[in-house]
């Protein structure tokens, strides 16, 4: 029976944070240890380029987005960990089903959508304004991520759904034409994944410019805690936990005999003040060894690059072939054929 196959992209437009932690980063990190489960990790330097035209911040983020995930425990000799743009690969199997996917299809993506309606509300005579094809055939190129590795399994988040769904259209488009080569994958969500609210009690997200960065220094990281935003209720109140910023992200770093603990410390009336410390002293505590570790890399990028590379081979040890069957199943001639 073969393996399960999961993949996972992680953008690099900006520096991971705690939200990026819960969410994503720390079940990744747990299925990478899963023997029985081939694991693809990869940064999505291509992705990034869609929305962030700055060379420096696209460097620097993949850097630090490569050493939070190492320096968080990701299994770099089980899973494979690889730069997308170290694939060649990818960007030619973009261009392959580039060919096989039809426009309409493309019309109806989420954020390109949004843009057009962005676009209408403002009077904008250009429906289009401000829209690259980057952005509107994104799909495409996740497309590529994913059928590239013959991935079975992508966890995403409700917000994605429609790009696997697009993913398995383009992939059964190809096999109707060439073949059954690609696998049409299945989206995995995991309804029980913790979404954090950040500094001003919107989700936590680089676009609010809201988050809490995952290795601030101690005394950054306190102070950041302390400005969550909260109500004026007195200190002796009873609180809401399900309403609360800070209890969110306390039972995202707490265990299960803590996080009851402070729901009844919630229903006593606890002060704000208090909470934000003890909060900050949970999360400085999951997160005080990888920091230093992280720190190290940071330090040393030339190991992380030599991490990279490494599973660039490893990668390239499938998209090669594979590449090479789908060119000859379209009437491409394969590399060295």
């Amino acid at each position: 029976m073969s393996k399960t196959t999961i993949l996972t992209g992680i953008t690099t437009t900006g520096t991971p944070h705690l939200g990026n932690y819960v969410g994503a980063i720390r079940p990744a990190i747990e299925a990478s240890r899963d023997r029985q489960v081939r694991s693809f990790y990869f940064l999505a330097d291509y992705h990034s380029l869609i929305k962030c035209h700055d060379p420096e911040r696209v460097n620097q983020s993949s850097l630090e987005v490569a050493a939070a995930w190492i320096a968080l425990g990701l299994d770099t000799d089980n899973a494979i960990f690889y730069r997308q743009s170290d694939i060649p690969e990818i960007p030619e199997l973009t261009w392959i089903l580039t060919c096989m996917t039809a426009k309409g299809l493309m019309n109806r993506a989420h954020a390109y959508k949004a843009v057009v309606a962005e676009n209408e509300t403002a009077g904008t005579r250009d429906p289009d304004k401000g829209v690259t094809m980057g952005l509107f055939s994104y799909p495409i190129l996740m497309a590529a991520d994913i059928l590239m590795f013959k991935a079975t399994k992508v966890p995403v988040g409700r917000d994605q759904i429609q790009h696997l769904e697009m993913a398995r259209d383009i992939a059964l488009r190809f096999n109707h034409h060439f073949g059954e080569l690609l696998v049409p994958p299945e989206a995995v969500v995991d309804d029980n994944t913790a979404v954090l609210t950040g500094l001003d009690g919107r989700k936590m997200s680089k676009s609010y410019n809201n988050t809490i960065p995952l290795f601030l220094p101690e005394k950054k990281l306190r102070k950041l805690i302390m400005k969550i935003k909260t109500d004026t209720s007195p200190p002796e109140a009873p609180k809401d936990t399900d309403t609360s910023s800070l209890f969110g992200i306390y039972r995202a770093f707490a265990d299960d005999n803590a996080t009851a603990a402070m729901r009844r410390r919630y229903a006593e009336g606890i002060s704000w003040g208090e909470m934000k410390q003890i909060l900050f002293e949970t999360v400085n505590a999951v997160l005080e060894a990888p920091r230093r570790q992280y720190e190290k890399l940071i330090a040393d990028p030339a190991y992380i690059e030599s991490v990279l590379q490494k599973g660039a081979r490893r990668a390239r040890e499938h998209s090669v072939p594979f590449l090479s069957d789908i060119r000859k199943a379209a009437g491409i001639r394969p590399i060295g054929g």
